[in-house]
């Protein structure tokens, strides 16, 4: 794995973009104004399959409580950040796109807040941006989509746009800025897909709808080895983990989310596969463990993949 830390510009860029952000690592925030973006990739092998997540961002948040915990107990939140070492005021994230190499083709999905971020992770996994020949959705919120385009121009020249259809009919019908300015463009021309359909070889859609009408994960599996790409079904390791009942300020349905988030997280925790998680901490793979009655925990991956 290769680390560097995000310029200044782009984590400037980055709050400006997202009004809930408010900090970024110190390190981040002192790095020099004229400093390139540098990212982070972490690279893993999944059977036949070559499967890199490549930091797109990262942001500190106040108030935790009002996105990861809508109508909790106050207390209760409080006492479960003090088991888990983490402040209840204040939480931190990453978006991680993913990008997955089969024989026949290498596949990104979502495509984080910034093609500039993009471009300097993937270069650290000797991946150029003109490599990728899909993209694939989870869903269509601005820190999956914002990648797409750079103005007017796409930031993947060669790659076929696939979608779930239920995502794109709702935002179709409900366009926000992000759906204007990075899927619009790039719809006409898109794949858009179904529950269950398979996108190439061993890469399977999977219906989670819930945090959005058409939300989608997808299973991947080669020579017996399986690994989620969950997208947003839970958002933080913690909090969204530990309590998948907890409503969150960011899912369209709060009652369908949390259903769906317990149902991923549970066969997660039964079957035991591996997953990717857009929100987890960076490298953002990792398994998910029981943890008493209808909970479950996160446990972070280190040396189990060759």
């Amino acid at each position: 794995m290769m680390t560097t830390d995000l310029s200044r510009r782009a984590a400037m860029l980055l709050g400006a973009a997202l009004p809930v952000l408010t900090a970024l690592p110190v390190a981040a925030q002192s790095a020099p104004e004229q400093e390139k973006p540098m990212g982070r990739a972490n690279t893993i092998k999944l059977g036949a399959f070559e499967v890199t997540t490549i930091l797109g961002g990262a942001n500190m948040s106040d108030d935790p409580i009002a996105t990861f915990g809508v109508g909790a107990d106050a207390a209760e939140f409080q006492a479960l950040a003090a088991e888990n070492f983490i402040p209840s005021d204040r939480s931190g994230g990453s978006f991680t796109p993913t990008l997955v190499r089969t024989p026949d083709a290498l596949i990104l999905f979502d495509t984080g807040m910034f093609p500039e971020m993009n471009a300097a992770s993937m270069a650290l996994a000797g991946i150029k941006p003109e490599d990728v020949t899909h993209i694939v959705l989870t869903h269509m919120h601005g820190d999956h989509v914002s990648g797409l385009m750079q103005g007017d121009t796409p930031s993947f020249a060669n790659a076929q746009l696939i979608v779930p259809k239920a995502e794109n009919d709702y935002w179709a019908a409900n366009a926000n800025d992000a759906y204007k300015t990075h899927v619009a463009p790039l719809i006409g021309k898109a794949r858009q897909i179904a529950d269950g359909e398979e996108i190439v070889p061993g890469i399977k859609a999977e219906a989670a709808y819930g945090h959005t009408p058409g939300h989608t994960t997808y299973l991947i599996e080669s020579e017996g080895q399986r690994l989620l790409i969950s997208g947003d079904s839970f958002n933080h390791y913690v909090f969204s983990v530990q309590r998948p009942d907890w409503h969150v300020r960011f899912d369209v349905d709060k009652d369908m989310g949390a259903a769906t988030r317990a149902k991923v997280l549970g066969r997660l925790a039964e079957e035991k596969i591996p997953f990717i998680g857009y929100h987890m901490p960076f490298p953002a793979v990792g398994f998910i463990a029981p943890n008493g009655q209808g909970s479950f925990r996160f446990v972070p991956a280190t040396y189990q993949f060759a």
